[in-house]
């Protein structure tokens, strides 16, 4: 079931004091952090008064609007920090801000807490799924902890009068497994953020880029899950092929960075973690996006790809392919090297097929608007706090 069409013009916010309680936010940097940061604006753009409840953080600056809980980094991945489950911390930053619906974007640590001050406090709950968890555990073949992990998130998510997933496809497999009240809160993008007209040759340049070479561009986590050993393994064959023509240029960092860097082709270019205008130039000064991970719940930086004008090459199952499909996107098998690797050499062989993928990617980018999402969510934001003020049962 998906949100109600709402009209175009901006939904108000008016009257909502929104307290959202995640576990990553900025100055984090992966996309639920970007997509919670996005929600702060665009509510408080139509009207209403927000307060994040969060992980400390010691790269951020003080703010008014965001409460931080004491936290530790993660030990899978330092660049993350993860609080214990924060009922009393939580509770605390909750009545102070006297909120009239909590939106929990994490089933952790402050996710508890928010369950558990929600509670208490009679006010509605809403959550969200961001974290493909059965996805995660079947690529690191733990499925047998899916008897454990459906029913804590079942039991979470049910706390609340909305479940939002990011797209049908994770909302078709939430309702399998037996969760109530689900709706689709979808994703947006930029369209002048991310756009072929920062295409840059002088940053092509200086990354040591030749005019005949092609880039191909991984942008995300380097981490396991997120299939960046198949990329790896494919642009060995692509090396193979076609020496010298394909670059693999690899942005943002991760756990596996020091194998990757150890494995990834002779030549390839790691660019660190970028933001605002020179990830919009990295972007559209590539020629290839390689995606390789089958374990999302969206997958922003392909949306950010599309609109950037790249030709394209995503697996052929997971959330992804609603929007990038045939016609959009070229398909690879998830998680075989050899398939990724034919459908680069076909793409970075073939101007026509690469170009004419990027223009129909754009085009579907641009049915992504941000604004008639955000209506849609804070129209969904009414109707909770018009439906019920209902403690939590359990």
């Amino acid at each position: 079931m998906t949100m109600p069409a709402v009209s175009g013009r901006h939904d108000s916010a008016a009257g909502i004091r929104l307290a959202i309680c995640t576990d990553t936010y900025l100055p984090q940097v992966n996309g639920v952090a970007r997509t919670i940061d996005r929600l702060v604006h665009a509510v408080e753009s139509r009207g209403g008064v927000v307060q994040v409840v969060t992980v400390a953080d010691p790269d951020a600056e003080a703010s008014a609007m965001v409460d931080r809980i004491a936290a530790v980094p993660f030990w899978a991945y330092p660049q993350l920090r993860v609080a214990a489950p924060a009922v009393l911390a939580a509770r605390r930053a909750l009545e102070r801000f006297g909120p009239t619906l909590i939106h929990a974007a994490t089933p952790f640590g402050i996710g508890l807490g928010a369950r558990s001050a929600a509670r208490q406090m009679g006010v509605p709950l809403v959550t969200s799924y961001h974290t493909h968890f059965s996805a995660y555990l079947a690529h690191y073949r733990l499925d047998a902890l899916d008897a454990v992990s459906w029913p804590f998130l079942r039991w979470f998510h049910n706390s609340g009068l909305r479940t939002f997933a990011p797209t049908e496809t994770v909302r078709q497999e939430l309702v399998e497994q037996g969760f109530a009240n689900t709706r689709v809160w979808s994703r947006g993008v930029d369209a002048a953020r991310f756009a072929p007209q920062h295409r840059s040759a002088a940053w092509r340049a200086s990354l040591g880029i030749g005019d005949d070479e092609l880039v191909a561009l991984y942008v995300g986590r380097l981490a396991p899950e997120k299939g960046i050993d198949v990329a790896v393994a494919a642009m060995h064959q692509v090396e193979q092929a076609l020496p010298g023509r394909v670059r693999l240029v690899l942005t943002g960092d991760g756990p596996a960075e020091e194998r990757v860097r150890a494995t990834a082709p002779a030549g390839s270019i790691f660019t660190g973690r970028l933001d605002g205008a020179a990830l919009s130039t990295m972007y559209a000064s590539a020629d290839l996006f390689v995606f390789p991970s089958a374990t999302e719940t969206f997958g922003n930086v392909v949306l950010e790809a599309l609109a950037s004008g790249l030709a394209v090459i995503a697996p052929d199952a997971g959330p992804t392919t609603e929007f990038a499909h045939v016609g959009t996107a070229s398909l690879h098998v998830a998680g075989h090297a050899d398939s990724l690797a034919a459908r680069i050499l076909v793409l970075a062989t073939d101007d026509t097929a690469r170009q004419r993928l990027a223009r129909a990617g754009r085009q579907e980018a641009l049915r992504h608007r941000w604004e008639a999402i955000f209506d849609q969510l804070v129209a969904e934001y009414h109707e909770v706090n018009g439906v019920s003020r209902r403690p939590i049962a359990g």
